[in-house]
């Protein structure tokens, strides 16, 4: 790593404004290009060796359209979905990506400009209406049409069916084979819920569980959802979801945003953080010319609230475990050792991280682009331990956790209220690599239980340029990287005969923005960290958001 490059601890609190003091950064403007899709399967270019046993599809999702027309969208969160898919099979790769055929896109592209608003981008006006018209448009209710389905964050399973998912209420369930499109799901087909996240879990026994939000005259609620794993028809979705139990918002004009949310064996665990959105400027935002993204704030002033639910009957605990205020995008694992609860999540210690992430700052170079990077905060993986076995009779001020070599605490600080201190995942070296995000397990045999490794993306800059495999015992890390490189969320596919946990290999695409149609999928031994294979796509990808590897036989 070049000196000019490395990141220093953060400074005192003199300029809280500013956490690392990095300069030089590279401009990566291309990550966020407009692409053409490739519908056609393409072979690859590969060198090194795809191990001959991994067969299946590794699916990718992100943004793969910045402008509509002449019109840009404002925020990474907002480009259209492009759906990517590597097929390996015998150690060969082919390429295939299409865009999303959502009502948004197809409605954008009909009229050449942005019709559907997105999360930090307003639709414009019909140019075609006179001035009167347009004025009034500002004024009507929000109707299907203008409810964005852009579902471009995840690629998510339900009942053994592949989705791609945002934060709205709508997915749609596509092909894996072909990555079309087959039919627009809507949550609220099913049940009394607003929006879902693009992160459910999978339980053991193939149910799903999920989160989203209700909000009614009545307030605002946090929905714990279930779909059961069982599918009596092709053509059935979502059928026999249903509300496991809903947590009222601490602030029913103001509720938390949240990303995903953590589970365990016997608990789903929502994370109520100081990250809020105001829901009068929401439904006020057209008229005002403001997109959604413009109603969230950070309030260090709350703490944050563990809830914990029981998964066999939809049962709160009448205990909150909070801790400072923080912000959590996405969890690492969540299981139970002897009596305790153990959440182990990545987390910053400020919630202005959304609004960094504009496109015209993911376009900026020199000093600019320093600027950014420096006033977002660093994210690393914490533990929190919450004690399970506490009640009336539980002891004030005295740490109720008593896991042997664990720093983190939990005391009784009120009659129904716990306060959590965390414990670092991570050694003095990750500050090098500017903490971690979009962390990856060996999920299908790991999650809700106990496990020792964990994988994620260094960020040295403002997307991942680092892949780190972190071993929690010793908290000792190896990493792979090369300079101009920016690897996306890492995936484990475990071996077909692993006998230990990190038995499997790391797939990652990886973005190469200073160098055209060079991008490529790469293959890393999860144990060693040691690069297999790579298979170069004479196309160019921009950097995206979440994956999963659909295995065949």
């Amino acid at each position: 790593m070049s000196k000019n490059h490395a990141l220093k601890k953060p400074r005192s609190k003199k300029n809280t404004h500013h956490f690392t003091d990095v300069h030089d950064l590279p401009c990566i403007e291309k990550i966020v290009c407009t692409v053409g899709e490739t519908p056609q399967p393409i072979q690859t270019n590969i060198t090194g060796k795809f191990p001959e046993w991994i067969s299946g599809s590794f699916l990718r999702n992100g943004p793969g359209k910045f402008e509509i027309g002449n019109q840009k969208f404002n925020h990474w969160f907002d480009g259209m979905a492009l759906l990517h898919q590597f097929k390996i099979s015998k150690g060969q790769v082919t390429y295939r990506s299409r865009f999303l055929s959502s009502d948004s896109y197809q409605a954008n592209n009909e009229k050449n400009r942005i019709v559907v608003s997105e999360f930090g981008t307003v639709s414009v006006p019909d140019p075609c209406k006179n001035f009167f018209q347009r004025f009034l448009s500002r004024f009507e209710l929000p109707s299907k049409s203008t409810h964005t389905d852009n579902a471009n964050v995840s690629v998510v399973t339900y009942k053994g069916d592949y989705y791609v998912s945002t934060e709205s209420n709508i997915m749609h369930k596509i092909d894996p084979e072909t990555l079309e499109a087959t039919k627009k799901v809507n949550w609220r087909d099913f049940i009394a819920v607003n929006s879902a996240t693009a992160h459910p879990h999978v339980d053991v026994d193939g149910t799903t569980y999920n989160m989203g939000n209700s909000f009614s005259l009545k307030g605002s609620y946090y929905n714990i959802i279930q779909v059961p794993q069982t599918k009596y028809s092709s053509e059935e979705t979502l059928e026999g979801a249903k509300v496991l139990c809903s947590i009222p918002s601490t602030d029913s004009a103001k509720p938390s945003y949240y990303h995903s949310f953590a589970m365990s064996e016997n608990y789903v665990v929502f994370i109520e953080q100081p990250l809020k959105m105001d829901l009068l400027r929401i439904v006020t935002g057209k008229l005002r010319g403001k997109s959604v993204s413009d109603s969230f704030f950070w309030d260090p002033k709350l703490k944050t609230i563990f809830h914990l639910v029981l998964k066999k009957n939809g049962k709160v605990s009448s205990f909150q475990y909070l801790a400072q205020p923080l912000t959590t995008f996405h969890q690492i694992n969540a299981f139970e050792e002897d009596g305790h609860l153990i959440i182990d999540m990545c987390v910053s210690d400020d919630g202005q991280i959304i609004s960094n992430y504009n496109i015209q700052n993911l376009r900026k170079s020199g000093e600019d682009l320093d600027e950014v990077y420096n006033t977002l905060c660093r994210i690393f993986p914490r533990r929190f331990v919450l004690p399970l076995n506490v009640d009336d009779k539980t002891p004030y001020d005295q740490n109720l956790n008593s896991l042997p070599n664990s720093s983190a605490t939990s005391l009784r600080i009120a009659k129904n209220k716990i306060f959590c201190t965390h414990e670092d995942l991570h050694g003095e070296d990750l500050h090098e690599y500017g903490g971690l995000e979009f962390p990856q397990i060996n999920y299908g045999k790991y999650n809700t239980r106990p496990y020792r490794y964990f994988y994620g993306c260094g960020f040295r800059h403002l997307v991942g340029d680092t892949l780190i495999k972190m071993d929690i015992q010793g908290k000792h890390m190896k990493v792979w990287e090369q300079p101009g490189l920016y690897p996306s969320e890492p995936v484990f596919v475990p071996s077909p005969d692993a006998t230990e946990e990190d038995d499997g290999v790391i797939l990652s695409v990886v973005i190469t923005p200073n160098k055209d149609k060079s991008t490529f999928l790469l293959a890393l031994d999860a144990k060693t960290f040691e690069e297999l294979g790579r298979a170069e796509v004479p196309v160019n990808i921009p950097y995206g958001f979440h994956g999963t590897f659909n295995a065949t036989a």
